[in-house]
């Protein structure tokens, strides 16, 4: 489709359309409304894929937990999952299983007590043959199956736990690692180092998944890029590794263990989870276990109760768990949409109760990004309820967006200024070197640790993106920031920069390219970036040539591997907003048609106030490893993935269906409303908002400015740290 960059005149019946909407977003309000939590927050179910069940029966064999209970409730959600075609998807309506979820799902289904002839093990067992069984696996199934004796450790990528004993100069240091990847690595490192193992009865044994016999099974892990390579290097040097752990004397191995097991300890959430995410939960269980920590201990126990909480949840008749939880996300995001439709806190009491919990959940404890950064003083905001360790730049910015807005309608609004003022500094200071931000740490970006035998999953590596960026833009917007500010403008290069040739900008915690083409303009709308500049109106094109015939919008996560998919997928609820809410910003009636068919859309398929959406429109791990964009035409070899996304984590948020048509109803209905006020070309955000006082914005200077002359002494105190740890670390404590 060709547009002509022209505001033709286009007159439309805004009346009935008026109350549709406004009928519609009353609706939504009312649905938000009524799932308030007592607290004060909102959180909807993360869904994800069967591995989170799997994992967790394997664990409880590993762990000796009997839990009837649980396990036909984790076996039930498993059999509700799986495919016609005997295997188990990543995301909704997959174009293929995943081989690695379904050998997972098939040992966690005997370690159950299904027998093999089975049907849906059958079923399961030939689709796994069928595609080269076994050997296809990752390197993460294969920890899982010589967990349970199925798989010689020997035949696994090594991890030395002495990692956590290295200076930060080295390229290996633990905290050169995306956050995630760290807080897995540490337990899986003793777990690789004492290679415990709890085998399967003898009965449910997986000798039906070696044909030809294990003996003659090649166990072998090789590298899939040339001779010649840091991938065949680090391919040798973990054999030397592995022969290692064999030897019988390994000096400092027992200390870097015990290293391993004290961080473990301290970085437990207030939950009794790690990290936030079932991987470092589940890991960290099973090492302080091989450890000698029963699981009456305390710190296991708690660990173990967990699941009894907020990180399950029942449907179908099965129980599921999440991989991880949302409450600040959620809140925070709704509480962007109840400003959008016109709620205030002067006239919403429940919008009162939600800021009030968000402030109390700032995190002001120290945590792992002060390693790199420790100029900072803490103050930004996680994504779940719990999680000290890892404030996310993400959720940090929508809620000082959010807190900025809800201050207006406050008659005495020094908390939420103290609070915005402490997370605006952290988030200064955690800028990365080329303007942009990351999630969780600066600068996370040594792509030699994606050569490493193990990291063949997700992403190891945490790089500035653009979604991310951009809503901390649109954030520093909402305090009046400009692109006179030098962190907005060090921000504005970056994203510019970041723009695909078609217009579009890639989304790494949302899928995909609508995502982040919808973060990337209204934060460029909110700082008073020129709306008709050409690179603007070729986003805009972009979005309005993806729209499908029923006028809604859709991507699939296929788009991260082939790129022929971008903007291409099923009509979708949150997706169709988020194509709303980037055109809406563009002061030009060229879109006008567009629009209002994704309006129509949006109207026509809420039932009882929300939408219905199976599909997965969040991303955990696009499955590149490094974690920033790659090109690719489906085929690419150093993808290691089809279309199924193997390599990858999507998920779905089941609020955003419902948050995100909210704001982009309430938004246009404002640009309707602003037609009949002011002229359309004038329209540069879709709700105006005034920059606050400029008292409250007095030390908000770079925080960085210091930072050099204090260098040497923050380098000494942790070789000193450092030095003390490994001189008295002591013993692991008695279960």
């Amino acid at each position: 489709m060709t547009y002509n960059w022209k505001d033709d005149e286009i007159l439309i019946e805004t009346g009935p359309v008026l109350d549709r909407l406004s009928d519609a977003i009353a609706s939504g309000v009312d649905w938000l409304l009524d799932r308030q939590d007592a607290d004060g927050f909102w959180v909807g179910m993360l869904e994800s894929n069967s591995c989170m069940e799997a994992q967790w029966i394997l664990a409880m064999h590993f762990l000796g937990i009997e839990d009837q209970r649980k396990l036909a409730g984790m076996v039930a959600s498993i059999l509700n999952e799986q495919r016609a075609d005997g295997s188990w998807e990543i995301y909704h309506n997959a174009p293929a299983g995943d081989i690695n979820t379904t050998v997972e799902c098939y040992a966690a289904l005997r370690a159950a007590g299904y027998a093999a002839e089975q049907e849906p093990l059958r079923r399961a067992r030939e689709w796994i043959c069928a595609r080269g069984g076994l050997s296809q696996t990752r390197v993460f199934t294969r920890y899982w199956l010589a967990l349970i004796g199925e798989w010689p450790w020997q035949s696994t990528p090594t991890l030395p736990p002495e990692l956590i004993c290295t200076p930060l100069w080295f390229p290996f240091n633990i905290y050169h690692f995306a956050s995630w990847a760290r807080a897995t690595i540490i337990p899986l490192s003793v777990l690789s180092a004492r290679r415990p193992v709890r085998p399967l009865a003898p009965a449910s044994r997986l000798d039906e998944l070696f044909p030809r016999g294990r003996n003659n099974f090649d166990y072998r892990l090789t590298p899939k890029k040339r001779f010649f390579s840091w991938e065949s290097f680090f391919f040798m040097a973990d054999r030397l590794l592995s022969r290692y752990v064999e030897f019988p004397i390994r000096p400092g191995r027992d200390v870097a263990i015990r290293l391993c097991i004290e961080w473990i300890i301290k970085h437990q959430d207030a939950d009794g989870a790690w990290g936030g995410i079932q991987p470092p939960w589940i890991y960290s269980l099973m090492a302080l276990h091989t450890e000698g920590y029963g699981i009456s201990h305390p710190v296991v126990a708690n660990g173990i109760s967990a699941l009894d909480a907020h990180w399950s949840y029942e449907r179908d008749g099965g129980l599921y768990i999440q991989a991880s939880e949302s409450p600040v996300w959620d809140t925070v995001l709704t509480l962007q949409a109840l400003l959008d439709s016109g709620k205030s806190l002067g006239d919403c009491e429940a919008m009162n109760r939600a800021v009030d919990w968000i402030v109390r959940k700032q995190v002001t404890a120290p945590g792992d990004w002060q390693v790199k950064v420790s100029s900072a003083m803490p103050g930004g905001w996680s994504f779940e309820r719990a999680n000290d360790s890892y404030p996310d730049i993400d959720d940090t910015a929508v809620a000082i967006l959010v807190l900025a807005r809800a201050r207006r309608s406050l008659s005495d609004p020094g908390r939420i200024d103290y609070a915005m003022k402490r997370a605006v500094c952290w988030i200064l200071a955690l800028q990365c070197s080329n303007g942009g931000w990351a999630s969780f740490d600066r600068d996370n970006t040594n792509s030699l640790l994606t050569k490493l035998p193990f990291c063949d999953f997700g992403e190891v590596l945490d790089p500035p993106t653009v979604d991310v960026t951009a809503h901390v833009v649109e954030a520093l917007a909402h305090l009046g920031w400009t692109v006179r500010d030098i962190p907005v403008a060090r921000a504005l290069a970056f994203i510019k920069n970041e723009q695909e040739d078609d217009g579009s900008w890639f989304g790494r915690w949302g899928v995909n390219h609508i995502y982040g083409t919808a973060a990337v303009l209204p934060a460029l709308a909110a700082i008073g970036e020129d709306m008709s500049s050409k690179y603007i109106r070729l986003a805009g094109d972009w979005i309005a040539e993806h729209q499908n015939g029923d006028g809604g919008w859709g991507e699939t996560p296929a788009s991260y591997v082939d790129d022929a998919l971008r903007g291409v997928g099923d009509s979708t609820a949150s997706q169709t907003a988020w194509a709303l809410m980037a055109l809406l910003p563009i002061p030009t009636t060229r879109y006008e048609q567009i629009i209002q068919k994704g309006i129509e859309y949006l109207l026509s398929m809420q039932h009882e106030g929300t939408w219905h959406e199976p599909q997965y429109t969040g991303t955990g791990f696009p499955g590149y490893g490094a974690g920033s964009r790659v090109r690719g035409n489906g085929q690419e070899p150093s993808m290691h993935q089809g279309h199924e996304v193997g390599r990858g984590f999507m998920i779905n948020y089941n609020l955003y269906r419902h948050y995100f048509p909210l704001m982009a109803l309430s938004r246009a209905r404002e640009r309707i409303l602003c037609r009949g006020r002011a002229v359309t070309t004038n329209l540069a955000v879709p709700i105006p908002l005034g920059p606050l006082d400029s008292e409250f914005l007095n030390g908000l200077g770079m925080p960085h400015r210091r930072r050099r002359r204090y260098r040497g002494r923050i380098a000494a105190r942790r070789l000193i740290r450092k030095t003390a740890q490994l001189l008295l670390a002591v013993p692991p404590r008695t279960p």
